[in-house]
């Protein structure tokens, strides 16, 4: 937003007061009143933004559950950006859980029953052509556009399916944007690729406001994705285009397929992998040992499981491993036990990570002839267990144990939420390990108290990362995400926290997300340098960096 704005270039009465770029309410001086024609339409006091802040955030606080306050939120979004961007800033760690995972998830279900005005751009697989119209009748430029954040709504957060309202997804993941790196919201777009719905419920509403039919897959799905990839990068060369939430069938081979021809990110894939990625760095950095020495187990092994995996495998292949010989450092459990390479159900993104069949003669397997995960802990000693399953509890006791026996400092991650979909609760990793094993989790924690040690609970919460390696993409204007620049994501979170603190957190605090998010920019910004795909030529990254950093405040009025 510029920090000076003519009041003659903006609209006037109440046209003004329902658009909430430039809407600022009760904090509109007597002369800006008067220059736009706004005399007794607003009360008489004139308030400062902290003054607005203070009656938004006891608004907020009033409502009666975290629902209405993501309801809440919205509306103010609505109706005044700046005051919504300002009160996310001063309460983000209070907010974050609200506007995005988990209560999003709660928000989308309701979605087409609380359905106000529309946000963004919505793309139909029923029309593929208007792909360029709709971008165009958005009404922005090609050098007015940062960020496009894209979903097709098919694996919301562990409710699946939920169609056209995934709008929400796209939403809620620009604001964090904005809040946590300052992204400036006028820059960005929310993209809802709508293909259709599995959802019987939603399918059978008569107020469901997406299309009307079964979800589209094969030929015509890739011709949508095609069409919106084309366009998004001609039309707005220096976006970067972030896709969310897409099932795992299409993610991995959307980002294969284009991550070297346009600026990509999946943050389900790549960003999840980083931000466990800098937990391992910091694992790693106490248990003294090297990343070709790791034994990896990944319990989950879809797209966010996988995309862990092959962030990890990077970091094997820089410490000198072959490109075969890391992928064999890592043992892939699914809901058919550990994947083999003669299984005849595997997804293209699994094949690579499974394990030669003649490697498990004479080991157990289950009533269903599965080899579980008991087994291949048993089996494996593995000093990194990652879990992105949702199965709640299947870090048993006799497990975690067994890992111990042979690993000083395991390294555990239960990572999947909702709190109660979580493989292992931090209390009992850290008593079934004697006080040894490295904790991260998906959601937050508060410490853990053992033998007279608190040990703090690193969140392995994709809000550390995304945002920074978004900031960094845009301000170097890189050609491509690099897997460079996701491992410096990375090693810039991990650097952030002091392991060598008896009890110390794998991961820093979230509350700290703006400093977060531009260490994290100016990391990524250098590394696009040295891979060679960035555009921009920074003489001072960590200025650069701080200078496009939106903050939310109202920029000057000149009064004409």
């Amino acid at each position: 937003m510029p920090t000076k704005i003519a009041t003659s270039s903006l609209p006037r009465g109440r046209d003004l007061l329902r658009d909430p770029r430039y809407n600022r309410g009760t904090a509109f001086t007597v002369a800006e009143r008067s220059a736009l024609g706004l005399q007794g339409l607003l009360p008489p006091a004139v308030q400062s933004i902290d003054q607005q802040l203070a009656r938004a955030y006891e608004q907020y606080r009033a409502q009666p559950n975290d629902l209405a306050r993501n309801t809440f939120l919205a509306a103010l979004h609505d109706r005044n950006e700046v005051l919504y961007y300002r009160l996310l800033e001063e309460h983000l760690k209070e907010m974050l859980p609200v506007v995005y995972d988990p209560v999003v998830a709660q928000a989308i279900e309701r979605y087409s029953h609380e359905y106000r005005r529309p946000n963004g751009v919505y793309f139909s697989i029923d029309d593929i052509e208007g792909v360029e119209t709709a971008f165009r009748n958005y009404g922005l430029g090609p050098r007015d556009v940062d960020l496009i954040v894209a979903t097709d709504a098919e694996e919301i957060l562990g409710i699946g399916d939920w169609g056209t309202n995934g709008m929400g997804i796209s939403i809620g993941k620009l604001a964090v944007y904005t809040a946590a790196a300052g992204i400036y919201p006028d820059r960005v777009i929310p993209v809802m690729l709508d293909v259709g719905t599995d959802r019987a419920s939603l399918l059978n509403d008569p107020l469901y406001v997406g299309n009307r039919h079964g979800r589209v897959r094969g030929q015509r799905y890739d011709a949508l994705i095609a069409a919106y990839i084309d366009c998004a990068s001609r039309m707005f060369p220096h976006a970067l285009l972030h896709f969310e939430d897409f099932g795992p069938s299409n993610a991995r081979r959307i980002l294969t397929e284009y991550r070297n021809k346009v600026r990509i990110f999946n943050d389900d894939m790549q960003g999840t992998g980083a931000i466990t990625l800098a937990a391992v760095l910091a694992g790693m950095r106490v248990a003294g040992s090297r990343p070709r020495e790791q034994r990896v187990v990944i319990f989950g092994a879809g797209t966010a499981g996988v995309g862990i995996a092959d962030q990890i495998r990077v970091i094997m292949i820089r410490d000198g491993l072959s490109e075969q010989e890391a992928t064999r450092r890592f043992w892939c459990v699914d809901k058919q036990g550990l994947l083999l390479d003669d299984m005849n159900d595997l997804r293209d993104f699994q094949t690579s990570y499974a394990r030669p069949h003649s490697e498990v003669t004479g080991w157990t397997t289950n009533a269903q002839g599965h080899i579980d995960l008991a087994e291949v802990v048993a089996q494996v000693h593995p000093t990194i267990i990652v879990g992105t399953s949702t199965v709640g509890g299947a870090f048993t006791e006799p497990i975690l144990r067994d890992m111990a026996k042979h690993v000083h400092r395991p390294m555990i991650f239960p990572l999947s939420n909702p709190t109660e979909r979580i493989e292992a609760v931090p209390h009992d990793v850290i008593t079934w390990t004697d006080g040894r094993g490295l904790v991260a989790t998906g959601t937050p924690w508060d410490p853990v108290s053992y033998q007279g040690t608190e040990y703090a609970i690193g969140q392995a919460n994709n809000a550390l990362v995304y945002p920074g390696i978004g900031l960094g993409t845009i301000v170097s204007r890189a050609s491509h995400v690099t897997d460079g620049m996701l491992l410096a994501a990375a090693e810039a979170i991990a650097g952030l926290v002091d392991v060598h603190q008896p009890g110390a957190g794998l991961l820093p605090a979230v509350p700290n997300l703006r400093a977060t998010s531009a260490t994290v920019a100016v990391a990524v910004a250098n590394q696009a340098a040295q891979d060679g795909v960035a555009q921009a030529q920074l003489t001072d990254p960590m200025q650069a960096v701080h200078d496009a950093m939106w903050h939310a405040d109202y920029p000057s009025l000149e009064v004409s």
